[in-house]
């Protein structure tokens, strides 16, 4: 076939097929330039880890500076594009207001980033140093994004957190939403197929292995049969709770409270109380307290 062919066959499709046209719109974010950004905040947030000679701290300052203006100048343009793609007023002012809302919030970010790797330190027996866990464990590049990208979500950005979290989630396997909320000391064990929904809320102290999914239960649709956007759909994990690998848990009203264990492959789309454990016993889902005295005064496990 022709060029001429293959491009009289592609403008017949962009006319029958216009709903994924893009076509004498405003110019949307650019991913590469997203993808240069997170690389960019990766350099700021862990200074010396991620650069081609020694940072010496006599350079420091200049160079974040250098950093900083670098990466101001391409988030201001990016969240700019984005506010005028949604209709938000005045986009040019709000995009340097939110991208220096954002900047100021680095120091904070990285407090709590460094509670992730000791985290993965602590809670990882194979962990030699901090330098073999941030360059090498990809839950620290999908985590420092999402918490990133976690700020912009809640200023009401659109399209670039998740291009953001994206650009993590084709480098590591790990697929965590901007909008999920998450607590300090952090950490996802190994990663690969993880998958944390918009409006899962996870708490302090919890260690979650490779595959699990905080999910769904169902999706409401209204009188015309559409997806109800916006409300609760994903799970709240309490404090210092651990959940093995290939576990799903699912739904909005589903709790896992403080201190419990999920084990592997455990389907829950149910609560279960604070000090639990769950796993299978053959075929049935056993749910009950990790606390010795209960289980030396006899069996206190229910199905569920």
């Amino acid at each position: 076939m022709s060029l001429d062919k293959i491009k009289s066959a592609l403008l017949k499709s962009y006319e029958e097929h216009g709903g994924i046209n893009h076509l004498d719109g405003i110019n949307l974010p650019d991913q590469d330039t997203v993808d240069t950004l997170a690389n960019g905040f990766m350099h700021l947030l862990f200074p010396g880890y991620f650069e081609r000679t020694c940072l010496t701290s006599d350079k420091l300052g200049p160079t974040i500076e250098r950093q900083l203006i670098h990466i101001e100048n391409r988030l201001i343009d990016e969240i700019r594009k984005c506010l005028i793609f949604c209709k938000r007023p005045d986009p040019q002012a709000r995009s340097t207001e939110v991208a220096t809302e954002l900047l100021t919030g680095l120091a904070v970010i990285r407090s709590l980033l460094q509670t992730d790797v000791e985290a993965a330190y602590s809670g990882d027996p194979a962990a030699q140093s901090f330098e073999e866990i941030i360059l090498s464990y990809p839950c620290i590049l999908a985590i420092s994004i999402q918490r990133i990208a976690n700020r912009l979500y809640k200023m009401e950005v659109p399209l670039l957190p998740r291009m953001l979290t994206e650009f993590a989630h084709r480098k590591t396997g790990i697929d965590i939403h901007p909008g999920a909320t998450i607590g300090s000391h952090f950490f996802i064990d190994h990663g690969t197929g993880v998958v944390i929904g918009e409006t899962a809320i996870i708490g302090s102290h919890v260690k979650i292995y490779q595959g699990v999914t905080l999910g769904a239960k169902s999706f409401r649709t209204d009188d015309q049969g559409e997806i109800v956007k916006g409300i609760k759909r994903h799970p709240n994990i309490g404090d210092n709770v651990t959940i093995y690998s290939g576990a799903s848990i699912l739904g909005g009203d589903t709790t896992i409270g403080e201190g419990s264990i999920v084990g592997a492959n455990v389907w829950l789309m149910d609560s279960i109380p604070p000090g639990s454990i769950a796993y299978y016993k053959g075929e049935n889902l056993m749910v009950r307290s990790r606390k010795k005295k209960e289980q030396a005064e006899g069996d206190t496990s229910y199905t569920i």
